[in-house]
């Protein structure tokens, strides 16, 4: 990364600011949860230009773009790539105060050697100079993970996933960078939805268990995930609507599972005590397999139909979900930490009303920690809000790190900002005193907390 004298977003105000950042700037990528496609990773097919580059699948972009009154034409649509780029621009020039801005700023200094800012005016030029860059230097999909000092990657996976891409890529090294899958069970526990059925003719099929019961499902998960560690899998994830509210016990878990399975209706409270049940479970056999346990919390999905139904999910449409009672969270949490056995866990939440309960609950387990602010969260203002209340409430040192959360391959240059915000934040509180031990929180904060977490890599 650039020295933060010559970079385009410095966020550096102290001298001890830039002493941090000295020591951290140069550090690997861990980054344990994304949403990297393996199968692009592994047929690495070069960029066309920047406007692919930039607009295939960023939902991010997508959303800044509506947001500018772009029409979607120019978003999904069937646009050249050059117009979708130019109206992106145009979103981009009055975008003061969005991260987007400041992303795209890096980005095009750190892949292309591009220090203009992005508006209308210099479009034309900087589409021009970054597809030269593309074109000569062939850039690819490992290019870039390359060149960003990545030394690890979990990308996002369902169980029924069969990893072939995950297997060619370790096989054939491919990458520097170690490519993992990561266990993602949405699809499990979304036991009301459309289609629950034949998802779990899918799961039956990969794990060769006919799942008929509780039991047989609990068989199949788990070989699902000795198949996922057999390949390296570390990270577990959920990211759905809502949390259970209470637990119930395997009888009347599996009594309710057999009439999700087979079409019957459940009311709130059965479907809060099954769900409850399997996140349990889950965390019992995380915990034996030493995976990190993620929970990803207050999301509302697919909030515009006729736009899921237009262009599918993760396009833009998702929203902040509304706050509820912790309680619930430390409820499953302490049930996990009596009973069955309590994984390294990480928590976010996508509201940030939940951040003080959130990190004093966390502060009651051991290895239980707060998450990063994600997604809607993550801009300037979210990270230092995030860090302040760890620092207040609990200990700042045990911030596991960044992770993009992202599709994009350009992505990474988000732990430059995110580091230079940490080292601002602690940069703003050392003293000439105990800046050397500023030095050593920055470090962990920025990679090395990450990497103990998957050691064995």
């Amino acid at each position: 990364m650039a020295e933060f004298k010559d970079k385009v977003v410095n966020l550096l105000k102290t001298k001890y600011a830039e002493r941090l950042y000295k020591e951290v700037k140069d550090l690997p990528i861990v980054d344990y949860h994304c949403h990297l496609s393996p199968k692009e990773i592994y047929e690495d097919k070069p960029f066309s230009n920047i406007g692919e580059m930039w607009l295939g699948g960023d939902h991010y972009k997508w959303r800044l773009m509506r947001a500018s009154k772009i029409d979607e034409k120019y978003i999904t649509g069937d646009a050249e790539w050059k117009e979708k780029f130019m109206n992106f621009a145009s979103a981009v020039e009055g975008a003061f105060g969005n991260p987007i801005k400041d992303w795209v700023a890096l980005e095009l200094q750190f892949f292309f050697g591009i220090t203009l800012p992005l508006n209308s005016a210099t479009a034309e030029e900087i589409w021009n100079t970054a597809n030269k860059v593309i074109a000569d230097k062939k850039l690819s999909p490992r290019k870039l993970i390359e060149k960003a000092n990545v030394e690890y990657i979990a990308t996002t996976d369902d169980p029924c996933d069969d990893l072939k891409y995950h297997e060619l890529i370790a096989e054939q090294g491919l990458l520097k960078a170690k490519v993992v899958p990561s266990f993602r069970v949405d699809n499990i526990v979304l036991a009301r939805d459309k289609g629950y059925a034949d998802y779990i003719k899918r799961l039956s099929a990969a794990s060769g268990v006919d799942i008929r019961n509780l039991d047989t499902l609990q068989k199949a998960i788990t070989s699902r995930m000795d198949f996922f560690v057999s390949k390296g899998c570390k990270f577990s994830d959920v990211g759905v609507q809502g949390f259970p509210k209470r637990v119930a016990d395997f009888k009347e878990a599996d009594k309710t599972f057999v009439k999700l399975l087979s079409g019957k209706e459940t009311d709130d409270s059965e479907f809060d005590g099954f769900w409850g049940y399997l996140y349990v479970f889950l965390g019992k056999e995380y915990a034996k397999r030493d995976m990190v346990m993620q929970l990803h919390l207050a999301v509302t999905r697919n909030s515009n139909s006729a736009m899921l139904e237009k262009c599918g999910r993760d396009s833009g449409f998702d929203c902040v979900g509304d706050a509820f009672d912790v309680s619930y969270v430390k409820n499953v949490i302490d049930e996990m930490n009596s009973r069955s056995g309590l994984p390294k866990t990480i928590v976010y939440t996508l509201n940030p009303t939940m951040y003080y309960p959130l990190v004093t609950m966390c502060g009651a387990f051991k290895d239980v920690v707060i998450g990063i602010s994600w997604w809607f969260c993550d801009h300037k203002r979210g990270m230092y809000e995030t860090l302040n209340t760890l620092a207040e409430l609990s200990h700042i040192g045990s911030l596991v790190g960044m992770l993009t959360d992202s599709r994009s391959f350009l992505s990474y240059t988000r732990h430059d900002y995110y580091r230079q915000i940490v080292c601002d934040f602690l940069g703003g509180l050392a003293t000439e005193d105990d800046v050397d031990y500023a030095v050593k929180v920055a470090k962990a904060l920025c990679y090395g907390n990450a990497k103990s977490l998957v050691e064995g890599l």
